[in-house]
């Protein structure tokens, strides 16, 4: 469902101390730009309405996290999501930033010196349709090859989704970019973990009796054979 126009979104979000703006300018430096930047830094790819950062990030204070969606129609949700929570919970919004900016591109935005140690993407768009359009998956081979320059040694990735299909194929995809998966499930609330944070789009899958596929994996050596990383010629450097 397309989401409408939000004339509001951007002045809002202008004027939102943890909405960044112009973005690609912190490359290399988004440590810098947290209230306590010695603290891990955790990127969620996907953000959407923004439910899933603000409970995640309010109830670690000791992480710092950057939630990343293409468009203000949603972030503006985020942004109201964010203050909601932290209002209820009487803390201050020092330890989350959210942005605007194409995931396909994300080199522009992140470099090795960014040292992210965990990704969350949750439910993203399976691209089912046409076998073409599948390297457009937050989880696609292509995709995290361009992930791998920004997180640190050892850093790991974590995948929620409802399709059966993205999910066995981003088992696959894991192996061929030298992310090697430590935990996976195929039912996660058949036995769900204390550490869950349950998404829009999870409550909304269990409801219809879809139950929700989960991994963790972890960034190891890169194959011998591992592909060359995809990087558009427009924003190579």
């Amino acid at each position: 469902m397309r989401m409408r126009f939000k004339p509001y979104a951007g002045p809002e979000l202008a004027a939102c101390p943890f909405h960044m703006n112009d973005a690609t300018r912190y490359k290399g430096r988004w440590r810098e730009t947290f209230a306590r930047p010695g603290q891990p830094l955790h990127l969620e790819l996907g953000c959407g309405k923004g439910g899933f950062l603000a409970r995640l990030a309010s109830r670690n204070p000791d992480v710092n996290y950057i939630g990343v969606d293409i468009t203000d129609k949603v972030l503006i949700l985020a942004k109201r999501n964010i203050e909601r929570i932290y209002a209820e919970q009487g803390l201050p919004i020092d330890n989350v930033k959210t942005l605007a900016h194409d995931i396909e591109r994300i080199p522009t935005l992140l470099d090795k010196a960014d040292r992210v140690e965990r990704i969350y993407i949750n439910f993203c768009n399976p691209w089912n349709k046409k076998a073409n359009h599948k390297k457009h998956r937050l989880t696609h081979t292509r995709q995290l090859l361009l992930y791998r320059p920004f997180l640190a040694d050892g850093a790991e990735i974590w995948f929620k989704c409802d399709d059966d299909d993205l999910f066995k194929d981003t088992l696959r995809y894991m192996a061929e970019a030298g992310f090697e998966v430590t935990w996976q499930t195929r039912d996660l609330h058949a036995d769900e973990p204390s550490w869950n944070i349950r998404t829009e789009h999870e409550q909304m899958f269990t409801e219809m009796g879809i139950p929700t596929k989960a991994l963790i994996a972890r960034k190891t050596s890169l194959p011998e054979n591992a592909p060359a990383p995809c990087i558009p010629h427009d924003i190579m450097e």
